[in-house]
């Protein structure tokens, strides 16, 4: 029987909101997680110190290497620390990871200005000061992984206008990305969750309209943290290293059927 080695063995990552909003295990807990599993050195970057440290507990229970920085990736100054802090403590990095996202209700007509100015900010503005900072530490050491998390409302709509325009913006920045670096070897991709239950969704949500969330989708199953975390260990691996520029939906087959409102 063949062994198999680690997947992301040798390589360090930042994963960007790496810890979770309540009890439980969220997408960027959850990619921080199976990263350190899959032997990489992990950064974890949240801007609750709480939150982000129970990540690396886990990790550092199960003998992963993990680190963490407090930051808020809205601010420039913080993104710039965040990639001199991995390089500082690892050497090196490989693999952004921007996670971060915060959701938001209404229609451009009822929203506020101000909650559509921080879901742009939080959700998209984010993904571009990281990568302004990490790409170049890439590009010096020959090349990386930038996946970004956007979300099947970007192209399925449900009421969640800024939230759909900012994920809808985190594609067509992936897209751009991977176009304008792949000469220096560094891919960039986009994970598409769809209807997946998180600490983040589990906010007033009843049990009946989790069930219904889970009838409706084809496998009728229900997605956790954990699916798209092992998309993001494929897409930043070397197994991935002729897939650059896609968008991936781990949706349960949510997308082949017709539009649901919950």
């Amino acid at each position: 029987m063949i062994e198999r080695k680690p997947r992301l063995e040798g390589k360090v990552a930042i994963v960007t909101g790496a810890g979770s909003r309540g009890p439980g295990i969220g997408n960027g807990k959850a990619t921080a997680i199976l990263f350190a599993r899959e032997g990489a050195k992990v950064l974890l970057i949240d801007r609750v110190l709480e939150r982000v440290q129970e990540t690396a507990d886990i990790i550092s229970s199960e003998g992963g290497e993990a680190s963490v920085v407090t930051a808020d990736v809205t601010k420039l100054e913080d993104c710039q620390e965040v990639v001199n802090a991995v390089v500082k403590v690892y050497g090196r990095l490989d693999v952004l990871h921007n996670n971060v996202g915060i959701d938001s209700k209404g229609s451009v007509v009822d929203l506020d200005i101000d909650e559509w100015d921080r879901v742009m900010e939080v959700n998209l503005k984010s993904i571009m000061l990281t990568s302004r900072f990490a790409i170049p530490q890439m590009v010096a050491e020959g090349g990386g992984v930038i996946i970004n998390i956007s979300s099947t409302s970007a192209v399925r709509p449900r009421g969640l206008t800024a939230y759909t325009a900012s994920k809808g913006g985190v594609i067509s920045l992936t897209r751009a990305m991977a176009a304008s670096h792949a000469k220096d070897n560094i891919r960039v991709n986009c994970i598409m969750p769809g209807t997946v239950f998180t600490p983040m969704v589990a906010e007033g949500m009843t049990d009946e309209v989790r069930e219904k969330r889970k009838l409706d989708v084809p496998l009728q199953t229900e997605g956790t943290a954990w699916d798209i975390a092992w998309a993001a260990v494929y897409l930043a691996s070397d197994e991935a290293r002729w897939v650059t520029g896609i968008v991936l939906p781990v949706d349960g087959g949510l997308l082949l059927t017709r539009q649901k409102s919950w």
